[in-house]
């Protein structure tokens, strides 16, 4: 991890750079996929799971006996656990519920927004040696609140059973063992077997991020791109070496192309933590990993805490920590993170796993411009609208005159016949709204 001292901001774009291959180099594997799932269906994604995974399997879709033995595998502890969690996030996503509101805009139109779900939505878990099912909770959770009919899930082999479990507690509706590139690629042209979904999400690394970019082409929305995994922590001197220290590692070990900063105004606590890094993850199970990830991440010593949320604002991180004295304050100054953790005991680890919100974030900077996975992620918002004749005889002239204006002649037309026909005796608002949802 390199330490840099009071770099000058004309210094700082070259400290905003993520760890990404090139951008071409992605896409045009991706597209060699995509064209090659799209031409031989299944048969392409045996072959990618055989030559990728190195796996050979006998099914894609996992059977509902699979599913539903999978619990059998699994500690009551860690059930138990989970069961927690999904109790949290479901809370949480439940209170983003907005009801039905119409509103009078002038007299006699009346304007509103209903809610439908998305019908067909993939979920991309990852698995191999970091089998997410904390994932399927935070996507099938709100997939279910909103109403999706059909929630597909996709894994890479082979599928931990507790992705398994949390697919079943949630209501998912198939599982397929497919991972990577060709796991979106199924999800957004269809093969004989995975389903075409209106939605992608999920996170995955750089090549899974560029395949959920290109499925765009495909008609598919997806959630967001969500890449490797990254944390930023902003730490005073009251802030705990090993605390912050456990917070950059628990990110580190996502995967070698995962990025961790420190931002600090104090120079002891950059070595302390520094230190602190060496001793834990030294003694963890993905030191290898960890180290990889460390050789693309970076500790600032910067002037003072309110030069590090600039900093903060113009990297945009996915997880953003505030290991400060009094984080509250420093609150307003945010503009640009996916999710933010106040004070030294609110660990990213919460918010990955139980504490409700939601773990699938932007990243690589996309937080200036994106949301994490919420409720909404799920839905889709229609209009309605309702003039009356007293309302299109107020409002007409006003739209025959902007059309007019615009060379729209029969846009104008539209309103001059109806504005024609109106008797007096039609002059009243005949429209009676309803609320709730």
């Amino acid at each position: 991890m390199n330490t840099y001292l009071l770099p000058k901001k004309k210094a700082w774009t070259a400290l905003l750079e993520r760890p990404t291959q090139s951008p071409e180099l992605l896409r045009s594997r991706c597209e060699e996929i995509f064209s090659e799932v799209t031409r031989n269906g299944d048969k392409a994604l045996y072959e990618y799971t055989k030559k990728f995974d190195q796996t050979q399997i006998n099914s894609l879709k996992v059977s509902q006996k699979t599913i539903n033995g999978a619990g059998k595998q699994l500690s009551k502890p860690l059930k138990d656990a989970i069961k927690v969690a999904a109790t949290n996030i479901r809370t949480f996503h439940q209170r983003q519920q907005q009801e039905k509101e119409i509103i009078t805009t002038s007299p006699g139109v009346h304007c509103w927004r209903e809610t439908r779900p998305i019908e067909k939505v993939g979920l991309y878990i990852p698995g191999g040696s970091a089998p997410l099912f904390s994932t399927v909770l935070m996507l099938a959770i709100p997939a279910g609140i909103a109403g999706c009919r059909h929630i597909v899930l996709c894994s890479p082999p082979p599928i931990h059973p507790a992705i398994l479990y949390a697919a079943k507690l949630t209501g998912v509706t198939d599982v397929f063992t497919l991972g990577g590139i060709q796991a979106i690629a199924a999800m957004s042209t269809g093969t004989e077997s995975v389903p075409k979904v209106d939605k992608i999400f999920g996170p995955g690394n750089q090549y899974v991020t560029a395949a959920k970019q290109l499925a765009q082409f495909q008609g598919v929305a997806i959630d967001m791109p969500a890449g490797p995994s990254e944390v930023l922590v902003i730490a005073d001197k009251s802030a705990n070496p090993d605390f912050v220290a456990a917070d950059l590692l628990s990110q580190a070990e996502h995967g070698p192309d995962s990025q961790v900063i420190l931002l600090t105004d104090d120079k002891k606590m950059s070595k302390a933590v520094a230190k602190a890094i060496d001793k834990q993850s030294s003694a963890l199970p993905r030191e290898a990993i960890i180290r990889e990830a460390l050789h693309n991440s970076k500790a600032i010593v910067l002037p003072d805490i309110r030069t590090c949320i600039d900093f903060s604002n113009a990297y945009a991180p996915e997880h953003l920590i505030l290991a400060t004295r009094d984080p509250d304050t420093l609150i307003p100054h945010i503009q640009h993170a996916g999710s933010v953790f106040l004070g030294h005991y609110s660990c990213e680890s919460a918010g990955d796993y139980a504490s409700g919100t939601n773990h699938t974030l932007p990243t690589n900077g996309y937080a200036r411009s994106y949301s994490g996975v919420s409720l909404d992620s799920f839905v889709k918002k229609i209009t309605f609208q309702h003039l009356s004749a007293k309302g299109l005889k107020k409002l007409g002239p006003h739209i025959e005159i902007m059309a007019e204006a615009e060379q729209l002649m029969a846009h104008k037309a539209a309103v001059s016949i109806r504005l024609k026909k109106i008797k007096p005796s039609r002059l009243t608002n005949s429209f009676a709204p309803t609320s709730g949802p």
